[in-house]
């Protein structure tokens, strides 16, 4: 369905890295979650109607679901804890695009007696029993087995643009929410191609909590990524001083790009790793897409920092 994505060579804080440009795979579906539901995409699946997924109202998997959705001529059902008023008032960013894709976006604080149910269990516990045939349901962030046809597409992309280019051995490094397109590539290069090494970094919990993500996966510690650690604890979703920098700092320096919520953290831990690198080992960074979230992002940043804007 995808041609694969470009590899662009890139010079950040005096490192030559390669950037997988996962962001320009599709207008609508790109980056990490185009990999994670191309199965849904590429398959027919017969008897389905309706995409029901869960997570906030701003998940770069929210619009990705409904592009989905519509490219399949499905409905898409997302369940969210709230909607801040706010972006009820002024839509934007993947909540807006994805009301424009005819997403139905169904608000838990907002149901008869769920004022205090927690979105997750609201989902295994309420939703997802009560789903007919026709309703298909996802999990969040794309953690399940389906998604590993196209995290192995991925790979075998990278693979062809290693022979290409006569690279020997390769470190890959992308940032991690679930860990699921990190750990399906390690998994693949473990087995198919022990000269590539996964790297990644924990951007939703830390890292004892992607490690587990991991181990529920798959058991087999010797085939996971290798977690590059970060220098203190973040909330999700917060705003920080340092990762904002950062995204200035790789828009000047590589004129691309970044999303705002997993880039920041993941290009911060391989600067790191690099500056204690003693070999000359290439890396490949894999962009995440998600740039939609910007949009909603991006003015929050600059009302906080606006020395830095």
């Amino acid at each position: 369905m995808f041609k694969p994505s470009p590899v662009q060579l890139v010079h950040f804080q005096r490192k030559k890295i390669y950037v997988k440009r996962d962001d320009l795979l599709h207008p609508q579906f790109s980056g990490n979650k185009a990999r994670k539901f191309y199965h849904l995409l590429n398959h027919p699946q017969p008897g389905v109607s309706t995409l029901v997924g869960s997570g906030s109202a701003q998940a770069n998997s929210l619009y990705s679901l409904a592009a989905l959705a519509q490219l399949k001529q499905w409905k898409c059902e997302f369940y969210v804890d709230h909607i801040p008023s706010w972006l009820k008032q002024n839509p934007c960013g993947n909540y807006q695009a994805a009301l424009e894709l005819g997403a139905r976006i169904i608000e838990v604080s907002s149901l008869h007696r769920q004022q205090q149910a927690n979105l997750d269990s609201f989902m295994q516990t309420i939703v997802k029993p009560s789903l007919s045939p026709q309703q298909l349901f996802v999990p969040e962030g794309g953690r399940c087995e389906y998604a590993r046809e196209g995290v192995v597409t991925l790979a075998e992309e990278i693979e062809q643009w290693q022979h290409q280019n006569q690279i020997g051995r390769l470190n890959i490094m992308l940032p991690a929410g679930t860990g699921t397109t990190a750990l399906f590539l390690s998994e693949y290069f473990s087995q198919m191609n022990p000269c590539i090494k996964v790297y990644s970094c924990a951007c939703v919990g830390d890292e004892d909590y992607l490690s587990l993500q991991f181990t529920q996966l798959n058991s087999n510690t010797a085939t996971h990524p290798i977690i590059l650690p970060r220098t203190k604890k973040y909330h999700f979703g917060k705003l920080y001083r340092e990762h904002y920098q950062t995204w200035l700092a790789l828009k000047q320096q590589t004129k691309l790009e970044f999303e705002l919520l997993y880039d920041p953290i993941g290009w911060q831990c391989l600067m790191r790793f690099l500056e204690e690198q003693t070999d000359e080992t290439p890396t490949l960074y894999i962009h995440q897409g998600g740039l939609l979230g910007n949009q909603s992002m991006l003015p929050r940043y600059k009302r906080k920092y606006p020395d830095l804007t």
